[in-house]
């Protein structure tokens, strides 16, 4: 069920303090949450620490270690964007608000992140407000945070999903892609053919076109049909 033009935003860490302008004018046109990630802080952090950073399929590996690390950085990502967006912002953590994840246990602290609606998000929007997501799931477990903006758009049933990235899209060819179809989109995931971040982008933003949510990369829309 599609809820009163509802929007999920997510702002990759690499984005966030130029993402606030963008968010708050979406804010005013539509009850909006947002869900954040912090990779670049998370990899630079680890790095300083001397732990190994490895990702596998665009998710981090994460151990006991690493999530310490992950939680302080979604911390300090958190505090800078909800400054950022002002007295209407809301800043919450998944863990402690009921986000929900499947374990993967093969990556360490991981999960795969489920439909849901958690009634901290719920009551913000009521409020007229603009919850603030940090990616963590109940565990804790690391989630992507990519996937945890589309499971979230899917479990609010918000009308559609928009990820704020540093690359203007999906590009194939060196070109950016304006509309692909998910069957387009799972064979390109299935053959291999992307690599990076766009990686876990796409395959959230097809998983919520599937579940009949507008998903936006940038300027590539990705349909359901």
């Amino acid at each position: 069920m599609r809820e009163n033009g509802r929007l999920v935003v997510k702002c990759g860490g690499a984005v966030a303090g130029e993402a606030a302008s963008a968010i708050i004018a979406l804010s005013h046109e539509h009850p909006t949450c947002v869900v954040h990630g912090a990779g670049p802080q998370i990899s630079l952090e680890m790095e300083r620490r001397g732990l190994p950073v490895q990702f596998v399929g665009g998710r981090r590996v994460t151990t006991a270690e690493a999530l310490e690390v992950v939680r302080q950085s979604f911390a300090a990502v958190n505090a800078g964007l909800c400054a950022a967006l002002g007295p209407r912002a809301v800043g919450l953590f998944g863990d402690e608000i009921g986000l929900k994840a499947r374990p993967v246990p093969e990556l360490g602290l991981v999960g795969d992140p489920v439909p849901c609606r958690p009634p901290a998000v719920e009551e913000a929007l009521a409020a007229g407000l603009i919850p603030v997501l940090a990616p963590l799931a109940e565990g804790p477990l690391n989630v992507n945070a990519d996937e945890a903006a589309a499971a979230l758009a899917v479990g609010m049933g918000a009308q559609r999903i928009l990820f704020l990235t540093d690359v203007p899209g999906l590009i194939l060819a060196g070109r950016v892609v304006p509309s692909i179809d998910v069957g387009t989109a799972d064979r390109l995931l299935g053959d291999g053919a992307l690599e990076g971040g766009i990686v876990p982008k796409l395959r959230a933003a097809v998983a919520a076109a599937r579940a009949g949510v507008v998903a936006e990369i940038g300027d590539t829309v990705v349909r359901a049909s």
